[in-house]
């Protein structure tokens, strides 16, 4: 009996990849009937989305409506979507993880566990236990400046000095109204140091723009030395030739782990699945790490000139924290800043 036993399991495991493969031809061969999905997206630039949109499409033949925006206008176009019954986005990716919390509670998400979530970096995987959103996206939000304004010794090095008297008028933020990765950052900085670091930091007066992003046009442009940005978009551009540099906070760069999730009842469910499977594909990451991103496969390295995520320092609220706090962090800030 033992060695018929040992037997089947020879004959299951050379039969498992075979059947896998079978599965996911005929997910592959049911999606492109589909034809195309919609992609409600905040995660990366609107230029990366864009490509990874465009990459899908080479590959399967299938058109990807990329829909780009801040996670917060996101979140509320597809509530709106909802409201009306009516269901336009096939796939949601945010940057805030409350959302899915509450779409799941709601009932409004599908359960899929794609094959490519458990072949990314094991600190993103099982994200939710009960498998209805999963780690598509991972990021940093950390100090940034413009070199030309100011020396890289001359840099702010934690985060509390932002709050120094000498960046008044210098200081670029997004909002956290707008902003998942905004909204994660305030939250970590009220838990480490307080609302009073925001009421100092408004004494300051700093630009307040809507998407992180926004950090980056007003440092190029002159208008602020010294920001709260996001590693990636940083970067690109500095790549690009802007004079722009990040600085890893001795206190902690905060990681922000963006998920993606079916919305239930979309009318194309197997574009949507195989999407999944594509968000986590090593063709993802490295468009991912072509734009500076942390890419989540191990097989894919950090862009040149971007740290690996193991040499960084990094810190972030729980997702319980995250769900609860943003939205009293958006409110103390419109108090604060006053918009």
């Amino acid at each position: 009996m033992k060695g018929l036993a040992r037997f089947a399991v020879i004959v299951a495991l050379a039969f498992a990849p075979a059947a896998a493969r079978a599965d996911m031809k005929a997910l592959e061969e049911a999606a492109r009937k589909e034809g195309e999905l919609t992609w409600y997206t905040a995660h990366y630039t609107s230029e990366a989305a864009e490509e990874m949109g465009a990459g899908f499409t080479k590959i399967y033949g299938i058109k990807v409506n990329v829909a780009r925006a801040s996670a917060q206008v996101t979140y509320q176009r597809l509530l709106q979507d909802l409201k009306n019954n009516q269901i336009v986005c096939d796939v949601f990716s945010s940057t805030d993880v409350g959302h899915y919390l509450r779409l799941k509670a709601e009932g409004k998400l599908e359960k899929y566990t794609p094959e490519t979530a458990s072949k990314i970096l094991p600190e993103f995987r099982n994200f939710d236990p009960d498998g209805y959103y999963h780690t598509t996206s991972a990021g940093l939000v950390v100090i940034t400046y413009n070199t030309s304004k100011v020396k890289p010794e001359e840099a702010p090095r934690k985060w509390t000095d932002l709050l120094d008297i000498k960046w008044k008028g210098k200081v670029s933020t997004g909002h956290p109204g707008f902003s998942g990765y905004v909204g994660t950052w305030v939250l970590m900085m009220k838990n480490l140091y307080g609302w009073s670091y925001f009421e100092n930091l408004e004494k300051n007066k700093p630009q307040i723009g809507r998407s992180i992003s926004d950090t980056v046009t007003a440092l190029v442009a002159g208008e602020r030395q010294v920001a709260a940005g996001d590693n990636d978009s940083t970067l690109f551009s500095a790549a690009r030739g802007n004079p722009l540099a990040v600085s890893y906070p001795s206190d902690g760069s905060v990681l922000i782990i963006a998920p993606s999730a079916i919305i239930k009842g979309t009318r194309r469910p197997n574009a949507a699945k195989l999407f999944m499977e594509y968000l986590d594909s090593v063709e993802v990451a490295k468009i991912s790490a072509k734009h500076f991103a942390i890419p989540l496969r191990p097989e894919v390295p950090a862009a040149a000139g971007a740290k690996p995520i193991s040499e960084i320092r990094t810190i972030r609220p729980s997702v319980a924290e995250i769900a609860t706090g943003i939205p009293d962090v958006i409110e103390q800030w419109r108090d604060t800043f006053g918009n």
